[in-house]
């Protein structure tokens, strides 16, 4: 069970980057995704999730409107399209997969590895 993310990169503060999110070793079908980041001496927090059919999706307040995720179930892939990117965006992004959806980071039985995003100002 394997969750590959990446995409993440140097961006400057108002500009755009699609982050991805390739599932291997599971029926990915089955599960919802979510989007977490943890930026440096904070704690992770909760960025977005989809549903597994990606009929229903949920952001935090702090990216709603700015950010969108999205999944290709025949790819086994989730997108985190992040739009009007600000400094406070910059963190390390993960994605995390689970049979049952939700916020908390400990809802979430498998992760991947993490790919930064840096914004400047």
């Amino acid at each position: 069970v394997q969750l590959q993310a990446c995409g993440g990169g140097l961006v400057q503060a108002g500009g755009s980057l699609r982050l991805s999110c390739v599932a291997s070793g599971f029926i990915f079908d089955e599960y919802a995704i979510g989007w977490f980041r943890q930026a440096p001496g904070k704690e992770r927090e909760f960025v977005a999730r989809i549903s597994w059919s990606g009929a229903m999706t949920y952001y935090a307040d702090s990216v709603k409107g700015r950010f969108t995720i999205s999944r290709d179930n025949a790819k086994n892939t989730v997108y985190l399209q992040m739009n009007f990117l600000k400094p406070e965006d910059t963190a390390v992004y993960y994605c995390a997969a689970d049979r049952v959806t939700g916020t908390s980071s400990g809802q979430y039985s498998t992760w991947g590895q993490g790919t930064l995003v840096t914004v400047s100002s």
